[in-house]
C-alpha cells in the first residue's frame, strides 16, 4: 500500500497550527483552487439581503475544484442543514456558520437612541459542540435580543463561545467599524476581547473588495484591510481574506439591486436608494483571489483552507426529537 504525502494543510493542523503569519508561507508553496475557501456567504436565507441558492453554490464550488465552502447568513442557521446535506452529496465539506448581529450594549437593551446601530461578526462551528453553541447561541438573540433584528451581546459570546471559530467580520464589525473611523485605541480593546475569548480561535478578516487589484476595489475597505494586516503583525493573529458574497455570479448583480428595492421600500429608477452595484459581491473563482493575494499576502489564502480542515462538524440527521414537557 502507498501511503499518500500529507498536504502543507495537514501537516500544519496535525501539528496544531491556528494559521500562518504573514512571511511564513514557503516561498516556493503554489497556490491551488482547493487552497482557498470561501468562508463568508450569504444565501437567500438571508430574507432580502442574499440570492444565492445554495445548490448552486455547491456546484460552483465543486466545478472550481474547491472542496469547502462555508455559508453565513445573517443571523439565522436555517440553510444550514441543506448546506451539510448537499455538501455531503458532492463530496465538498459544508462550514456551518453564521454572520451574527452583536449588540452596540446589552441584547436586552432597547433604547432607540442607543440601540439601533449593530455590530456584525463571522462565526462558524468548529465542531459539533460549537454547532450546538451557535444554535444556543442564535435561540437567545431571537427570543431575548430582538431588537430589529436577531442580536448578541459579548456576555452570550463569551458564554457560549467553545467550539467556535470567529472571523473578526465585515467593515460593519467591532474592530473594523473602530478602524474605518479612525479609533485604533477602541480597535485594539476589541481585539484583545476577542483574542481572549476564542483563543486560537480568532482569525483577522480581510476582505477581496479592498484589495488594490480588485475590479471594485473600495479605499475604505483597503484602508481597513491594511490596518488588519498591521494588527495580524503586532498581536500574532492569523488573517484570512474573504469576499462576503452576496449572489453567485457577476451577472446576478442587477437582479440582487432589485431583491435590496423590495427590502427597502425603493424603485431601482431611483437616484438616492440603497445601493452594492459598486462593489464586487458574487461568489468570486478561487483563481482570481489567489491571483491578488498571491502577490501581497498569500497566508491569508491559505489560512482559510486551514480553518476549513479545523472544522469537524457532523450532523445526526434523520432522528425523531420530541421533547419532553415536565
Amino acid at each position: 500500500v502507498v501511503q499518500k504525502e500529507p498536504t502543507l494543510v495537514e501537516k500544519l493542523v496535525a501539528e496544531g497550527k491556528n494559521g500562518l503569519l504573514a512571511g511564513e508561507l514557503p516561498k516556493d508553496y503554489v497556490l491551488e483552487a482547493k487552497d482557498y475557501v470561501h468562508l463568508h456567504n450569504h444565501t437567500h436565507y438571508s430574507l432580502l439581503d442574499g440570492l444565492t441558492k445554495i445548490d448552486e453554490l455547491v456546484d460552483f464550488v465543486k466545478e472550481k475544484g474547491m472542496e469547502a465552502v462555508a455559508v453565513t447568513d445573517h443571523g439565522t442557521m436555517c440553510g444550514l442543514v441543506e448546506l451539510y446535506k448537499l455538501c455531503d452529496g458532492a463530496g465538498i465539506k459544508g462550514i456551518l456558520g453564521l454572520e451574527a448581529y452583536v449588540a452596540a450594549r446589552k441584547m436586552e437593551d432597547r433604547d432607540p437612541a442607543y440601540d439601533k446601530k449593530r455590530f456584525h461578526i463571522t462565526l462558524l462551528a468548529m465542531n459539533n459542540k460549537g454547532f450546538e453553541n451557535l444554535s444556543r447561541l442564535m435561540t437567545d438573540a431571537e427570543i431575548i435580543g430582538k431588537y430589529y433584528k436577531p442580536r448578541t451581546d459579548h456576555d452570550a459570546m463569551r458564554k457560549y463561545s467553545e467550539g467556535v471559530i470567529c472571523c473578526s467580520g465585515c467593515i460593519g464589525s467591532e474592530i473594523s467599524d473602530a478602524i474605518r473611523y479612525d479609533d485604533l485605541d477602541r480597535a485594539r480593546k476589541m481585539i484583545e476581547w476577542y483574542h481572549s475569548v476564542y483563543e486560537d480561535r480568532f482569525y483577522l478578516e480581510v476582505q477581496d473588495h479592498g484589495h488594490p487589484d480588485s475590479p471594485t476595489h473600495w479605499d475604505e475597505q483597503n484602508k481597513v484591510n491594511q490596518q488588519l494586516l498591521e494588527f495580524s503583525k503586532e498581536y500574532k493573529i492569523p488573517v484570512v481574506v474573504t469576499c462576503d458574497a452576496h449572489y453567485l455570479k457577476v451577472e446576478d448583480e442587477p437582479a440582487h439591486e432589485a431583491l435590496l428595492c423590495i427590502g427597502t421600500g425603493s424603485k431601482l429608477s431611483d437616484t438616492n436608494r440603497m445601493s452594492l452595484s459598486s462593489f464586487q459581491l458574487n461568489v468570486i473563482p478561487p483563481e482570481d483571489v489567489i491571483a491578488r493575494w498571491s502577490k501581497t499576502c498569500p497566508e491569508a489564502v491559505i489560512n482559510t483552507r486551514i480553518i476549513a480542515d479545523r472544522c469537524t462538524t457532523k450532523l445526526e440527521l434523520g432522528r425523531i426529537l420530541i421533547p419532553k414537557f415536565p
